[in-house]
């Protein structure tokens, strides 16, 4: 286990959080980017959540405006992960970290539980409790909330484009990558955001961003969810790019889903991207005429970031399965992206 449950312990006593042994430590699943520990100690159950060992240059920074936001969250209907504590001193684990609430709920990906399985409507309640959410965290007041200067809003949509064609020629450091070339049609797509952003007015927000089916849990005794989870790219932007990021990585009319590895069985009950959106347009003050600009976004970022891993695989400081998986998610996300752009024109 990679944590030092003696050291923790002895800040728990300096924070008042129960006394006595850690016990029932176990490590939960989340990413390979974090460790995950819920363990017991004293009458509470408390989650731990801190980088892996090999930490990145921003992982300590990227862990406490986690805490900020489940901080901020409070009170504010948003379904979240409730924060214990956090501590800043990089001396007591080797980083950053925080304790949070426990979580009784159920990745949807990973199986559906049979009530879930057993009934349509229940799937069918199950995306559109995804989508209120959605639409909820769109319309928290950040800077009530203390998050005004928790992202640069002004000019979040003009930087868009840029920044991300930026990271994608980044990778070209990286030996025996082939090149944007083998991304067909990123050129396309980044030139047609640039040439049709959204002349409507702009109202930032708090956005997740990585809002999807698996970074979220539902509820065991129904459809509702128990918590969106995986903070670690919230910002302020514009949410309609959380919304974007959900329909960029839903199934299709014809059922085709960009990344298999997020597939739900059964599928059938669950609502189209359509009624996603008439949902979420139900429950928010957001402007929807402009939401195909965002999923194609939505499509470009992510599957430039997804190509960074094939591109760290090629140079051999990645998997080779997960750097080609990626890769095959990337070129659907930008396939997907200019269909939506034919539609748009």
């Amino acid at each position: 286990m990679p944590v030092d449950f003696t050291r923790l312990a002895d800040w728990m006593d300096t924070q008042g959080l129960e006394s006595g042994p850690i016990a029932n430590a176990a490590r939960l699943t989340g990413g390979t980017q974090n460790v995950i520990v819920k363990f017991n100690r004293g009458r509470s159950q408390f989650v731990l959540r801190k980088p892996s060992a090999h930490l990145r240059f921003n992982s300590n920074e990227t862990m406490l405006r986690e805490a900020r936001v489940l901080r901020a969250l409070a009170g504010s209907g948003v379904p979240h992960p409730g924060l214990i504590a956090v501590c800043a001193d990089t001396n007591v684990l080797g980083s950053t970290f925080y304790l949070m609430e426990p979580i009784s709920g159920f990745s949807a990906p990973a199986g559906l539980p049979r009530l879930h399985a057993g009934d349509a409507t229940v799937r069918h309640r199950m995306g559109l409790a995804l989508a209120e959410a959605g639409a909820m965290l769109s319309e928290v007041d950040h800077v009530k909330a203390d998050l005004a200067d928790f992202g640069k809003a002004d000019g979040f949509l003009e930087r868009q484009t840029a920044r991300w064609l930026s990271q994608l020629e980044s990778y070209t450091a990286e030996t025996g990558w082939p090149g944007p070339h083998d991304l067909p049609g990123v050129e396309m797509v980044g030139r047609w955001l640039a040439d049709n952003l959204p002349a409507s007015s702009y109202r930032p927000g708090l956005i997740h961003g990585d809002y999807h089916v698996a970074n979220v849990l539902y509820r065991f005794d129904g459809p509702e969810l128990a918590a969106i989870i995986d903070w670690e790219l919230a910002t302020i932007g514009d949410p309609l790019l959380d919304l974007g990021w959900l329909l960029a990585l839903w199934p299709d009319d014809a059922g085709n889903l960009p990344d298999p590895e997020i597939a739900i069985e059964p599928w059938q009950g669950f609502p189209t991207a359509s009624e996603l959106v008439a949902h979420y347009g139900r429950m928010s003050m957001r402007d929807l005429a402009i939401l195909p600009w965002f999923a194609v976004l939505a499509c470009y970022k992510l599957g430039i970031i997804l190509e960074g891993t094939h591109a760290r695989a090629c140079a051999g400081k990645a998997e080779k399965e997960m750097g080609d998986r990626l890769h095959a998610v990337a070129v659907r996300l930008l396939a997907r992206a200019q269909q939506w752009i034919g539609r748009a024109s």
